[in-house]
């Protein structure tokens, strides 16, 4: 059976209010198509402009085998460089980050700029033209100090995702946001079995006391919804928007650039997301006071984030292989809170990543299930709506994939 037909079947047998068939998250086939049908014609948040201050500092993107330099040049722009050598396709860096004046590969020395072209190569034959061997250059977007890059040579219009969060994201002052810390939580599973489980509150009250005490999400839709008219009415007099953007999966118009900024409340008496909802850094951006609630982001097709008045936090789900995905979370800050002074870390980072490492167990638990030979997709809760729009935003995706 070819991958297109085995994936028709899959596809077929999904029944929407249930999870999706296993096979799934079992095909490497399927697997391969994913990343060419959505990752690489998608949005991706790859780092924040705090991360690369100066010309020559650069980190790496990697996502399913492929390796991005993000660098800056001497310009002060941010470009976005394929990691792979024009000559013989050596990876020219392995140092996940760093500074650098140009870019020279160990493996013959082929040397080049901060802008990706060939500034030198030795003994090369009459006739070679080095401006048609530079590095492969990705489109890069700058919003509010975070990057978006896209593999795409005709991507998704990233003006729509700019005019729906220019003005929500505004009071926390991200651009002059910096990097407090940043961790990666490796998870033997596949991509979507992360995404899944991050998208739904169902599992919060049992996994994640430490979460659920504070945090509006697993509380019953009654309450839920007074609290927040509470918040929302509050939000003006703490420098805060009252915006709401829902435009996630299909509801999103195109291809990657999914938005999200929707308010919750927090509970007893908690300002922010902390071991006792007591603030961890300075207020962020225009921000004057707490108003008792947070934000949930969605920020392209597999980054997420809250923003607290004192912090943001920003989950982004990274396919590295069929069964493994990396959970990588950065946590901003105003950028003049000086660590040991105005914040601790490990006040700051203490939530979300306990809960974290109970996800990454969660997860790997589920992966090992759904290998199981006798899966079979069960019912989904009143608590999974946002996980199902996931699901049927994949499904119908890679409907399209499959067509072509």
């Amino acid at each position: 059976m070819t991958v297109a037909n085995a994936l028709k079947e899959l596809l077929d047998s999904y029944r929407t209010g249930y999870a999706m068939p296993g096979g799934l998250y079992r095909d490497p086939e399927i697997y391969e198509l994913e990343i060419r049908a959505l990752f690489l014609k998608s949005w991706l948040y790859v780092g924040h402009q705090s991360q690369i201050p100066d010309r020559g500092d650069y980190f790496l993107f990697e996502i399913a085998g492929e390796s991005v330099i993000v660098v800056r040049d001497g310009e002060g722009r941010i470009n976005a460089l394929l990691n792979v050598c024009r000559h013989r396709g050596s990876r020219i860096f392995d140092a996940l980050s760093g500074h650098e004046t140009r870019f020279v590969c160990r493996y013959h020395g082929w040397t080049y700029g901060l802008d990706g072209s060939l500034r030198a190569a030795s003994r090369t034959l009459e006739g070679f033209d080095r401006s048609k061997h530079g590095l492969r250059r990705l489109l890069v977007e700058v919003f509010q100090g975070l990057i978006f890059i896209n593999f795409d040579d005709e991507p998704a219009p990233f003006d729509q995702f700019r005019r729906d969060m220019t003005e929500p994201l505004a009071p926390y002052g991200l651009m002059q946001a910096r990097v407090a810390h940043r961790q990666n939580y490796p998870i033997a599973s596949n991509w979507k079995l992360a995404v899944e489980n991050y998208c739904e509150c169902y599992h919060c009250q049992p996994a994640h006391p430490e979460y659920s005490v504070g945090h509006g999400r697993a509380i019953p839709a009654g309450e839920f919804a007074t609290m927040l008219a509470q918040v929302m009415e509050r939000a003006p007099a703490s420098g805060l928007t009252q915006h709401v953007v829902q435009r996630s999966w299909l509801d999103s118009g195109a291809l990657g650039v999914d938005r999200q900024f929707d308010r919750y409340p927090l509970l007893r008496g908690h300002l922010t997301g902390s071991r006792d909802g007591k603030p961890v850094a300075p207020l962020l951006g225009t921000i004057t006071g707490y108003d008792g609630g947070t934000t949930d982001l969605h920020l392209g097709p597999m980054t997420f984030g809250l923003a607290y008045c004192d912090h943001v936090v920003l989950y982004r789900f990274t396919p590295r292989g069929l069964h493994s995905t990396d959970c990588e979370i950065t946590w901003l800050v105003n950028e003049t809170a000086i660590e040991g002074k105005d914040y601790d870390r490990a006040a700051l980072t203490w939530l979300w990543d306990v809960t974290t490492l109970a996800d990454k167990q969660i997860i790997e638990r589920n992966q090992a299930g759904v290998n199981s030979r006798y899966y079979e997709p069960g019912p989904l809760s009143s608590m999974e709506g946002y996980t199902q729009q996931f699901m049927h935003w994949y499904i119908a995706k890679m409907r399209e994939a499959a067509s072509s």
